[in-house]
């Protein structure tokens, strides 16, 4: 994959820089603030974007914002964003960029220390580079302390409920049986039931409800 790297910590960058090149990936650019970022994005329409929440000058929310403007100026391009610490509110701007005028494609969120775990940091960068959602569990419990009082997931039944949660992980059906020890048909079925229940347009692609559910999930 082509990828660029935005993180002013040049001990990081460099060092993510090294991994994903040992790893057979193409580093297109690595760069220290947003607005080299939108730059590098919209030069290079790479195949991912590794981004820190917090860069240069406050220190704040700046990737997060550059991530949001280079997602609009190329519609569909997958970010992997990292942070430190769990930024709720900065997690949930990021999703709201699956759809609108952001185009959809390819979003994570994962705490930094997730890159120690190489093997599941690599496998979070294919999945969004491949259009999916990856969300750290840590940032998924802490969307879910904000739960509103009309639970959309009322109707859930408690292993509807664990199939939402491992999707919202980004986890495939393959990989929610094998986690949940059932076969491949019984959680078809019951994602299946997740977007019946959750009132999921049917003339939405598979790929579309699933991000909806897991989006309805998360906002719960």
């Amino acid at each position: 994959m082509r990828v660029v790297i935005a993180d002013d910590a040049v001990l990081l960058r460099e060092g993510l820089v090294r991994l994903l090149t040992e790893s057979g990936h193409e580093v297109v650019a690595a760069v220290g603030d947003g607005d080299a970022l939108v730059e590098a994005v919209v030069t290079h329409r790479p195949d991912i974007s590794v981004v820190d929440v917090r860069m240069p000058p406050s220190h704040t929310d700046e990737g997060l914002r550059a991530a949001v403007e280079a997602r609009r100026r190329v519609p569909r391009t997958p970010v992997l964003v990292l942070s430190q610490y769990v930024e709720v509110s900065y997690a949930d701007d990021l999703l709201a960029t699956t759809g609108g005028g952001a185009g959809g494609g390819g979003i994570g969120y994962l705490l930094k220390d997730r890159v120690a775990a190489i093997d599941e940091f690599l496998d979070a960068l294919a999945r969004v580079a491949a259009g999916g959602t990856v969300l750290d569990p840590e940032v998924i419990s802490q969307l879910l302390v904000r739960r509103r009082r009309n639970d959309p997931l009322a109707e859930l039944t408690p292993r509807e409920r664990e199939v939402l949660a491992l999707m919202a992980e980004g986890r495939s059906n393959t990989a929610i049986a094998r986690a949940l020890v059932v076969s491949d048909g019984a959680v078809e079925k019951h994602v299946r039931n997740i977007f019946t229940k959750l009132d999921l347009p049917p003339d939405a692609t598979n790929h579309h409800r699933r991000v909806l559910a897991v989006l309805t999930h998360l906002r719960a």
